[in-house]
Formats: C-alpha cells, sequence, structure tokens
C-alpha cells in the first residue's frame, strides 16, 4: 500500500480535474497514475506529485471528510482502475482495523504533504490586510492546503487580479479552480465551499451540546454519541483546539512514536463522524440562557440550539505579546502556533520563540527541524517549571535551539518583514538585539467565557468553576427541583458543564482534557436521570 502523496480524486477517479483524458473505471489494478497537483491560479503550472504504480492506492483525506479534491489523477500509460464509491471507502476506513488504518494513515500523510507543497487553493491579498490575515488562519487551523498569492511580494499578483476581473479594494480574493473566486469570503462562506459544516438551525431538544472542540469536547462528542445521546457539536474556529496546533505530543498514552496535534484532530474528527456527528465550523456561540428547563445557545448567525445538557469545551487561546511595534508583524512574521503553514512562511531562517510551558518547547524542537537557529526565550530560568521532563531534555539537548533563560522580547525591528527582536535580560537589565526572521509566541492563557452571559459563575481570570468550586457561586434559580450538590466538572448551573482547558484547576495536558470529556458524558448521564425522575415526581400546575 502506498503512503506517498496523492489526490482527493482517487475514489473519483472516473473523472480528472486536470484536463487530461479521464482515468476509467474498471476491476483491473491501475498501470502508471500521476497524481498532478494544480496551483489554482496558473493552468499551466501543474506538477506531478507522485507517480503510482500497480497495487496501489489514490486519494487523500478529504475524501472521508466530504471536501473538494486539492489535486487530480491522470493516466501515465492504458489501463484500467477500480473506482471504489466513497460510502464504500469509508465503511472500509472506519471498519477494518488493519487495511483502514493503513488507508488512513496514508491519507494523513498526504494531506500533511499538499499542506507543506502549497497545493490547494490560492488567498490573493496583501498580507498586512486584517482580512487576509483571517483567511490565512482559517484556512491553517482548519488544516486546508493552500498559499498565500501577496500583493506585496509577489509581483504577478496584480496581473492575476486583472485576469478575474477583480480590483485591488476588491481583495483578499480566494481562487478555488479555474474561474471560480470568492471576493473577500466570510469564513462561513469559504468553510461551506470547503465541505465544511456550519451548525443546523434548530432541530428539536438535543441532549448533549458540545461547544467548542478541543480534545475535551471531542472526547465528550465521541462517547456521547457512541453512548446513544443525541449530540450536536460546534467550534467559533477550528477543530482541535490549542492542541492542534502542536506539532508532535510525546506523552500520549498510546503513542510511544508521539501524535501531532492536527493528526489526533483529524482522527477523532473521523471518529465522531463515524458515531454520526460532524463539528459544525465555524459557529461562534454567543449566548447562553435558560428556557423551559432547557439550555439555549445563541450563535454569531442567528441560529440558536436547544439541548437538555450543555459540556463548555470553549478553551483558552495565548495572549498577546504588549510590545511597541508588534501588532503589524502579527500574522506575517510573528505567530501564536506552530504548524506546517507557519513553518512554512519561515523557510531556513533563525526562529525566536517565546514562552517556558509545553506548546514553547514542542515548538522549539519542531522549528529547529528546518530553521538554522531557535532562540527560546524563556522569562524564568527554570525550564522544569511548566515543561514536561521529556521535553526539556529534547530541547536542551538539540543541537540548533538555544535557550535564554531571565530574556523578555521588548522591542522589534524590521521593515515589511520582521529583521530582528530587541531582548533584554530581566536580572541584569542588558539589551542585545537577536537576528531572527519569525518569531512565535506562546504566553499565557485567556478562556473563551464571555459568550456565557454571566449565567455560570466564574472565578476572577474568567475561568469556569466546577464541583465544589462552584457550590458557593451557585444560585437557587436552577437548582429548586435537584436534590444534589453540582457534580464534580457541573457549573453553578444544573446540566452545565465544563471540561478541558476553559475550567478553573484543569491540569493543562492532552490526556487529562480527553479524560474530563469522557467523564463529563456520564455526569450528563446522571444529570438527564436524575432529571427525568424530577419530572415524572414534579406536581403539576
Amino acid at each position: 500500500m502506498g503512503t506517498a502523496t496523492s489526490s482527493t480524486a482517487s475514489t473519483r477517479a472516473t473523472q480528472t480535474r486536470t484536463g487530461c483524458r479521464p482515468v476509467p473505471a474498471g476491476p483491473a489494478w491501475c498501470p502508471l497514475v500521476a497524481v498532478v497537483a494544480s496551483s489554482s491560479v496558473h493552468r499551466a503550472s501543474k506538477r506531478i506529485v507522485r507517480v503510482h504504480g500497480p497495487r496501489r492506492f489514490l486519494g487523500e483525506l478529504g475524501l472521508l471528510e466530504g471536501q473538494p479534491a486539492f489535486a487530480g489523477a491522470v493516466l501515465a500509460e492504458d489501463g484500467e482502475v477500480l473506482a471504489v464509491p466513497v460510502a464504500a471507502l469509508r465503511r472500509l476506513v472506519l471498519g477494518d482495523p488493519a487495511l483502514g488504518e493503513q488507508i488512513l494513515r496514508a491519507y494523513l500523510i498526504r494531506r500533511s504533504l499538499l499542506i507543506g507543497g502549497g497545493s490547494g487553493f490560492r488567498i490573493v491579498g496583501s498580507c498586512y490586510s486584517p482580512d487576509t490575515r483571517r483567511l490565512l488562519q482559517f484556512a491553517a487551523r482548519n488544516r486546508l492546503p493552500h498559499r498565500l498569492v501577496d500583493l506585496e511580494k509577489d509581483t504577478q499578483a496584480e496581473a492575476l487580479l486583472r485576469r478575474f476581473g477583480v480590483g485591488t479594494s476588491d481583495t483578499p480574493v480566494v481562487v478555488l479552480r479555474g474561474t471560480d473566486v470568492l471576493r473577500n469570503p466570510s469564513n462561513a462562506e469559504l468553510a461551506r465551499r470547503m465541505g465544511l459544516r456550519r451548525a443546523d438551525a434548530q432541530r428539536g431538544v438535543l441532549d448533549l451540546l458540545v461547544v467548542g472542540a478541543g480534545p475535551a469536547g471531542l472526547a465528550a462528542v465521541v462517547y456521547g454519541a457512541s453512548d446513544g445521546l443525541s449530540v450536536s457539536s460546534v467550534d467559533a474556529l477550528a477543530a482541535g483546539g490549542q492542541a492542534a496546533t502542536t506539532s508532535l505530543i510525546e506523552n500520549y498514552l498510546g503513542f510511544p512514536s508521539g501524535i501531532s496535534g492536527a493528526e489526533l484532530a483529524e482522527r477523532s474528527l473521523i471518529q465522531a463522524d463515524k458515531f454520526g456527528v460532524r463539528v459544525a465550523v465555524p459557529a461562534c456561540a454567543r449566548t447562553l440562557r435558560r428556557r423551559d428547563g432547557d439550555y439555549v445557545v445563541g450563535f454569531d448567525d442567528g441560529v440558536e440550539i436547544t439541548a437538555r445538557a450543555v459540556v463548555i469545551a470553549t478553551g483558552v487561546h495565548y495572549r498577546r505579546l504588549e510590545v511597541p511595534g508588534i501588532a503589524e508583524f502579527e500574522g506575517t512574521s510573528v505567530h501564536y502556533a506552530a504548524t506546517l503553514h507557519e513553518a512554512r512562511t519561515c523557510g531556513a531562517s533563525p526562529v525566536g520563540v517565546v514562552g517556558g510551558g509545553n506548546s514553547a518547547g514542542q515548538a522549539a524542537v519542531f522549528l529547529a527541524q528546518g530553521s538554522p537557529r531557535v532562540y527560546l526565550l524563556v522569562r524564568g530560568g527554570d525550564l522544569t517549571q511548566n515543561m514536561s521532563r521529556y521535553l526539556v531534555d529534547q530541547v536542551e539537548r538539540h543541537p540548533r535551539v538555544t535557550v535564554l533563560p531571565y530574556n523578555e522580547v521588548c522591542g522589534v525591528v524590521g521593515g515589511a518583514t520582521l529583521e530582528a527582536l530587541v531582548v533584554a535580560n530581566n536580572r541584569t537589565g542588558e539589551r542585545r538585539e537577536l537576528d531572527v526572521r519569525a518569531l512565535f509566541v506562546f504566553i499565557g492563557a485567556a478562556p473563551y467565557t464571555a459568550w456565557l452571559s454571566g449565567l455560570v459563575a466564574l472565578d476572577e481570570d474568567g475561568f469556569v468553576l466546577t464541583g465544589a468550586d462552584a457550590d458557593d457561586s451557585r444560585s437557587d434559580d436552577g437548582w429548586q427541583h435537584v436534590s444534589r450538590r453540582p457534580l464534580v466538572l457541573e457549573t453553578s448551573r444544573p446540566g452545565v458543564f465544563a471540561v478541558g482547558d476553559v475550567r478553573r484547576g484543569s491540569v493543562k495536558r492532552v490526556a487529562s482534557a480527553v479524560g474530563e470529556g469522557a467523564m463529563a458524558v456520564r455526569l450528563v448521564y446522571e444529570h438527564l436521570s436524575q432529571e427525568n425522575m424530577s419530572a415524572r415526581t414534579r406536581p403539576l400546575g
């Protein structure tokens, strides 16, 4: 079985998207098939990604997730291929532990290679435009193959716009295929065209609504749906949460060689889909309110979803680095994630990483694969205080990683792009410049809890109180017919639970988040059971 790059057109092999003759379906094994990736901007700029021979299979992750093809397949010599319907392919991947795992693993690798090679659609716009940055972030976080055609740097960018009849004032534009152009689309419009799912309009009262699709939220979805609950899942930006921006998780049980956050997210999405739940993206929760004993979550597009129980799994976001002049480099030279997308923009340039936790350490080791020098700036002096021991060892042993303890960024130098950092030793006051071309920031975190509308109790930093912490903050409203105290992951409102990083006291580890998501489902069952019993014994009128 092949594990090299291929295309999303494998089981749709009777059609080619390259303008060459179609691949005929048939019962025989194919001879040589060339997998061709197009830039989606220049028709002539097609390149052969991989040539597959007999007894190989084509395709990539988009086949399983309902996304459009990012590459095509062309017969390099006469022959036939076996075209497998997508539904049958999905049953095979989800139902055959051996062959299904081989196919899924190949598809995951192929998606990574397509991303790293800059295949897929094009975002044409200025790197300084907030909307361009928004689209780039959305595509990167949803692991969609794409490339930026920068109006500031690409000499052919304006000619391309003229070809499509688009003025610079209409940018950014997304060029999907041929002359299919989206003019400054919203995230929701791009998501729809890429096969991502939006939140459904109200379809009755659900047993459980999971808001947020990081590891904790995805675990709640998988366990809840597999146990028979009616479940819906939404996320404001992308599935995977902060974990999806992590290049390699090495201390997650069952993966001795490690697993990337992106792969963990993709596998979890496919597993959730197996049990009938597709995560709706983007769906930004705006309000939470109580109605007739249930909970109603309102979203930014006006959709409302009602559920008997809610799991809050909205996680946290890294805090911005407060340094004069740094904002103009955000999205181009300053990043708050370290994935293949961001690494591709750095090339073989020295970079800086700010932070002393696991995310910073993982980013430093990952970026050192392509960068000649990675400077890890840590405000304190002891990496082991916030970083796992195994990761500290990797950082300290890596020949291209330089740890700078007691150092903080106090200034930036550059014109169109970042050229250097001004750093200061917070013990001696000494300042110096570091020659770097990109900066990756992983400092502190703020929870996504503003949408809770004051309905559940938070601590002074905005994290959700649960269990015994929530008990002191609960009001009588909502608890009149509940003869118990808040359960361990329950908030100050009965039937509303919080899991993962958004919860005060969480461990901030992927394994812990997954465990909390699974545990929350058990507690939801307990809550629903008590609600049913209470409803039967509650006097009418």
